[in-house]
């Protein structure tokens, strides 16, 4: 064999290392990655929860329960669940308007938005489809006493919020 078919073989076989390396080690990269820009957390109480970590949202209510948070730090998406008192919308938050009459009238376009793009094995694969209602830049879905909310990280900087807005 001479030096230009040596040189073939070595090419053709770092890439065949190379390419078993990244289906490997791809994927524990990826959850490395995505587990180091993410703050999650579970508290008893929302009143724990909002002294404990800053970004949650100042809307959940003190005697809420059973608390899971969950934030990305790079596109500060945000998911929430708790058990709410009388499983209604927190005070502040503003329900989805519907249309009277219809038997499953749904959200309207403007208070549809797009699923949360986090994921937790705690929060609904999809909920968009049942907005309950908005609280602050958060999408709410109640469902009996459990509340998930879920926000889009970039869409509260584009409506001029920066994200989850810290408490003063």
């Amino acid at each position: 064999m001479g030096m230009l078919g040596k040189l073939a073989l070595g090419v053709a076989g770092t890439g065949m290392a190379l390419a078993v390396a990244t289906v490997a080690v791809g994927p524990r990269m990826t959850d490395w990655y995505e587990g180091h820009h993410r703050e999650q957390a579970n508290y008893s109480t929302g009143s724990a929860a909002k002294a404990s970590q800053r970004t949650v949202p100042a809307w959940l209510p003190d005697d809420a329960s059973a608390v899971r948070f969950l934030r990305s730090t790079t596109t500060e998406d945000s998911l929430l669940r708790a058990t709410v008192p009388g499983g209604r919308l927190p005070a502040g938050c503003t329900p989805t308007e519907r249309k009277t009459g219809a038997a499953h009238p749904g959200p309207t376009a403007k208070d549809r938005p797009g699923a949360a793009r986090l994921k937790a094995g705690w929060f609904p694969a999809s909920p968009a489809a049942e907005v309950s209602g908005r609280c602050g830049h958060y999408s709410v879905v109640l469902s009996g006493d459990q509340l998930f909310a879920w926000q889009d990280g970039a869409s509260a900087r584009a409506a001029g919020q920066g994200g989850t807005a810290p408490r003063r």
